[in-house]
């Protein structure tokens, strides 16, 4: 029996058992399609995070201070602390100090109404300094950033995020016009442009102002002292270097001799999205393995309807070997069969799988990544498990004694 005349019969019996051969389909198709969405959903969970994390900036260094301890004896949490100054950061900006430093960015924030007639507004006012666009790698969609003399003179000026300013005033076209804070006038110098959110924070919901600013007229204080400081450093093959310069220069400024003392921590980009990347990756291994328990089903499947089949065609088998069929040929039609099932399974799986992809991260929320490497594997899979499954009836056909067969009522 040739090759094309295996392939006719076999899609002639898989034909005759319509059914279930779709129910067996099926059963591979749910398997397939669920592995290449958790595949894509954990590939586009750690796009979506790397996106967020370096929506902060390019090449980043983030500086916070350390706990605090109360005069009773109550720990805070790191950050608590007003252990990171003006001055630090002033430092930390020295190109002869820090040579593989590009910039400072030192954050203080609060939340705080901002107010335009009888629209009121309540968002996160940032005070920083000029080097925050270059180092939060910010853009002005309209207007301009406020300029070095503004932040010495401590002038009411504001920058306003893009929703901000819709919130506010109707429109982005803000520049130039003017709101409140607490009774204090501001005039509104520019608007950043879009940068998106991610889950914790809304990048665009935000009103900028000069440090000097912030202290005297918001925050009331005569504290130097600041939240965050991001520090950008020359280029990613300098980022090492910026953090050893950044740990030695705070250690030093703070009097620091053991690393375990120290009253501030520095994290790295990298480091963020390694860590989120590895709790991804494990959570993607869980899926899938949790998938793969559908392909084994799957495979059930297949292994439970070729028996069956043997079974209701041990005559058609009996009679086939009685005219000169090898036992060689009997294998290879139900091995064609079973075959055919997986591949038939496997290239519906990765179609749904892929709709999948392209349709349900506006339902999500998140994106959903097509790893075509999986795909393909996917349909090698489902390829596979038909032959493996497929090889036990195959051979419990090809061993039938034609006499035995013909004889079977």
């Amino acid at each position: 029996m040739s090759w094309g005349e295996t392939l006719r019969t076999g899609l002639a019996a898989i034909r005759s058992h319509a059914m279930r051969s779709v129910l067996t389909i099926v059963g591979i198709l749910i398997g397939i399609a669920a592995v290449i969405l958790t595949v894509g959903l954990g590939l586009g969970t750690q796009k979506d995070v790397s996106e967020s994390i370096s929506s902060l900036g390019s090449n980043l260094l983030i500086v916070r201070p350390g706990s605090s301890t109360s005069l009773e004896g109550v720990r805070g949490g790191f950050g608590s602390s007003g252990s990171l100054t003006m001055d630090d950061a002033a430092a930390l900006g020295s190109a002869t100090a820090a040579p593989d430093i590009a910039g400072v960015a030192p954050e203080a924030s609060t939340q705080a109404s901002l107010e335009n007639g009888e629209t009121n507004w309540t968002t996160t006012v940032t005070a920083t300094t000029t080097a925050w666009p270059a180092v939060r790698s910010r853009t002005l969609l309209l207007g301009e950033f406020f300029s070095e003399a503004d932040a010495l003179a401590g002038a009411s000026v504001i920058v306003l995020g893009t929703e901000t300013a819709q919130e506010l005033f109707g429109t982005v076209w803000a520049v130039g016009r003017s709101l409140t804070i607490d009774s204090q006038t501001y005039e509104v110098l520019g608007v950043l442009a879009e940068q998106g959110s991610s889950d914790e924070t809304n990048l665009d919901d935000l009103a900028v102002v000069p440090m000097q600013t912030y202290t005297a007229q918001i925050a009331e204080s005569t504290t130097t002292s600041v939240q965050t400081m991001y520090i950008q450093a020359t280029g990613r093959d300098t980022l090492s270097a910026a953090y050893q310069e950044a740990e030695t220069l705070l250690a030093n400024l703070h009097g620091i001799t053991d690393p375990d003392d120290a009253d501030f921590s520095i994290s790295s980009q990298d480091a963020l999205v390694s860590t989120a990347t590895a709790v991804y990756r494990t959570l993607t291994v869980l899926l899938v393995g949790i998938a793969a328990i559908a392909l084994l089903v799957g495979g059930i499947g297949v292994m439970n309807i070729m028996l069956v089949s043997v079974t209701e065609r041990t005559r058609e088998i009996g009679l086939r070997k009685a005219l000169g069929a090898k036992p060689s040929a009997i294998r290879r039609q139900f091995l064609v069969e079973a075959t055919v099932l997986g591949l038939v399974g496997g290239v519906l799986g990765a179609g749904l799988g892929i709709a999948g992809a392209l349709t349900l991260p506006t339902a999500l929320g998140s994106s959903i990544v097509v790893s075509w490497p999986a795909v393909v594997g996917a349909v090698a899979v489902a390829i596979g498990i038909g032959l493996v499954f497929g090889v036990y009836p195959a051979a419990r056909a090809a061993k039938l004694a034609p006499v035995d067969a013909l004889r079977d009522e």
